[in-house]
């Protein structure tokens, strides 16, 4: 129905430029060969636009370096669905689409690590919608999830039980788990592709501890928690007191490290040092973010880290104070680092002695020299007397499980 909409609304004998044409004198920038099982979706291209569309698709191609799609008649009998950290799309490109926050959704022809990511122009080259392909992704994932059922765990939450690679994936079919806890407020939880778990809101402890044992069995897709709310899915937002607050917290800190540490490998060396970034708990188990800026050269400064820990170029420290507080120092400009994921701030220099009496401390010198001492296991500082026993703190089945730990 659609060609014969495109056919009936074009004008009579309308002149259609030919793929030569479209190219020019850069030429085409794939061979006769390769472009003979294509050609014949491109003649069927009845206006303008949309040719010079198609043209363009197989320049951008050229230009990432990428060969030529199977034609859609056998791609969609392979494409499937992936769900990927946000940033990946934004650092290496390829058709995405929003899925959940932190996550996207892309789409992969085969099911092996090295079948081909769909890249926009490949929509392109076969004329489909979005749309098109992503239905024709969960359909060929739904025939994949037939006759199975999620596996009861001893703890009592539930696993997907494909182990295909495309376990997270099934997220995105509903079916497959909106009865598992029909009755119950349902958590997910994806820490990597092969691995998707399910557990209501009372054993929650347990899906955390399922996530500390899943994390390094594969690359990593999410590490925190999410929820459903209504007819989406959303990051866990468990407020103080409940006992997995700071456990959630942590768990998006490893997110949030994992992104920075891929993003420092495309980080012009010109911008400077980028600033490491850890974690370490305060005494009532509470997690924060920390960015170590070592003095001298220009620094790279995660946006969304808690604290900020000075050093020397020798390792000395400096103390800790929070980040928030650098926008008290007039005269240190930060500027936006333009990149893909996570936001950066580039200082040309670190704050002066005298300006860090300006800044918001967290921890002296002394204190933050005992963090340091304690790594491989970073103690938290003691700027103040251990409180009393907090009913927010770790769970003691996953102490040493999570980031760093407290030294008591």
């Amino acid at each position: 129905m659609g060609f014969l909409d495109k056919l009936l609304k074009r004008a009579p004998n309308a002149p259609l430029p030919s793929l030569e044409a479209l190219a020019g004198e850069a030429g085409l920038p794939f061979d006769a060969e390769a472009l003979a099982p294509h050609l014949e979706a491109f003649e069927h291209l009845s206006d303008v636009p949309h040719r010079e569309a198609w043209a363009a698709a197989l320049r951008a191609l050229a230009d990432k370096k990428l060969g030529l799609p199977a034609i859609w008649d056998e791609a969609q009998e392979e494409i499937l669905p992936e769900l990927v950290p946000a940033w990946v799309p934004e650092r290496e490109g390829g058709f995405a689409k929003l899925c959940i926050e932190g996550l996207r959704m892309r789409l992969r022809v085969g099911d092996r690590p090295d079948s081909r990511i769909v890249q926009a122009a490949d929509l392109v080259l076969w004329d489909i919608s979005d749309d098109t392909a992503v239905e024709q992704a969960l359909h060929n994932l739904k025939q994949r999830s037939t006759v199975k059922a999620f596996e009861r765990q001893p703890s009592g939450i539930y696993r997907a039980p494909w182990k295909d690679g495309f376990d997270a994936a099934r997220l995105l079919l509903p079916e497959l788990w909106k009865e598992v806890l029909k009755d119950q407020r349902p958590f997910m939880a994806a820490p990597h592709g092969g691995c998707l778990l399910i557990a209501p809101q009372v054993l929650l402890p347990k899906l955390v501890e399922a996530v500390s044992q899943e994390l390094g069995k594969g690359p990593l897709l999410q590490a925190a928690l999410f929820e459903r709310v209504g007819d989406q899915w959303l990051p866990a937002r468990m407020q103080e007191p409940h006992p997995i607050a700071f456990p959630q917290k942590e768990l998006k800190a490893l997110d949030l490290i994992h992104a920075l540490r891929a993003q420092a490998q495309d980080l012009d060396p010109a911008l400077g040092q980028p600033a490491p970034m850890t974690t370490l708990k305060t005494q009532d188990g509470r997690p924060l973010t920390m960015a170590m800026w070592t003095v001298g050269g220009p620094c790279l400064v995660a946006s969304d880290c808690d604290l900020v820990g000075f050093a020397t170029a020798d390792g000395a420290p400096l103390g800790i104070y929070w980040r928030q507080s650098l926008p008290r120092l007039a005269e240190l400009k930060g500027e936006a680092v333009a990149i893909w994921g996570p936001r950066r701030v580039r200082y040309d220099r670190a704050p002066t002695g005298e300006e860090r009496e300006l800044l918001e401390r967290f921890a002296d010198a002394q204190q933050m020299l005992q963090i340091l001492k304690g790594q491989g296991g970073t103690p938290a500082p003691k700027p103040a007397p251990k409180p009393a026993p907090n009913p927010n703190a770790l769970p003691s089945h996953l102490q040493g499980q999570l980031g760093v730990q407290d030294e008591d």
